[in-house]
């Protein structure tokens, strides 16, 4: 709470304004559309931190929790991902389908609804790290610089 307003403060947050946490992605952003990364909007990023990364991830898919896209050394002056684009200064990291960059929402058929969750890392450094890496060794660059996370998730079913 805030001494001064009795207000509670509000944490690092992802959102998105076409869709709500929860809610279904629209199908532009899905390989029913033009599959390109949706808008995304972060707020209170924490004064100390020095960089952020973001893993899209489907962790119903059938064979295992997948990797749709990553991107890290985003500037923590960005409050704003626009559609079909990454951050200047930010990489982007090999998705599971062995490409770099983002990869939408496609479930195979009769699996039903699937969730996709945008986890939001604040970081106390850039990590540096050469465009393609995977996940494996994003979260092992990340290991004792996350000062704060946040998760958008979206639904989507084919």
């Amino acid at each position: 709470m805030d001494p001064d307003n009795n207000l509670p403060e509000v944490g690092l947050q992802i959102i998105s304004p076409v869709f709500r946490d929860g809610s279904a992605i629209p199908p532009q952003y899905t390989c029913k559309g033009q599959n390109v990364n949706p808008p995304l909007n972060i707020f209170n990023v924490p004064p100390k931190a020095q960089s952020l990364a973001l893993v899209m991830h489907d962790p119903d898919a059938p064979s295992g929790d997948y990797t749709h896209w990553l991107v890290w050394d985003i500037p923590t002056s960005i409050e704003t991902i626009i559609p079909n684009s990454i951050p200047v200064g930010a990489a982007q990291g090999t998705n599971d389908s062995g490409a770099i960059g983002y990869m939408g929402p496609c479930p195979p058929p009769a699996t039903g609804p699937h969730r996709y969750v945008f986890d939001l890392y604040a970081l106390d450094t850039s990590l540096g790290l050469e465009s393609g890496q995977n996940r494996q060794q994003l979260v092992r660059a990340m290991q004792g610089h996350v000062l704060v996370t946040a998760s958008l998730t979206g639904l989507f079913n084919t």
